[in-house]
């Protein structure tokens, strides 16, 4: 079975999901086993969703004050940065922090 990072676990919709789940355990209506593989098919629809419809390319411009590669997972500080997507800016921040995996499937 491939491995899907947990990362999209800390989004709203994660979130939320997670939330929704721990409720129905208290309740007594799932298991938490049951819960476990709803959040791996989680993981796992998000990934390939993101993966496969997202087509909008993404140019961040500013200063990268550090940067990091464990595992596969690249974590970039970047201050005073603006966001073009499309050849329009929507977004300047003072600081941000961008978390990013490797599309590899494991064993590829």
């Amino acid at each position: 079975m491939p491995f899907y990072y947990e990362l999209y676990r800390s989004s709203t919709l994660g979130a939320a999901l997670i939330d929704s789940l721990n409720e129905l355990i208290q309740a007594g209506h799932i298991t938490p086993q049951l819960a476990m593989q709803v959040l791996e098919q989680y993981d796992k629809s998000i990934s390939e969703a993101l993966s496969s419809k997202v087509k909008a390319k993404v140019t961040i411009k500013g200063h990268l004050k550090t940067y990091n590669n464990c595992d596969d997972v690249w974590t970039l500080n970047v201050t005073n940065s603006s966001f073009k997507c499309d050849h329009e800016t929507f977004t300047i921040t003072d600081k941000v922090k961008i978390v990013a995996c490797s599309n590899r499937r494991a064993g590829e």
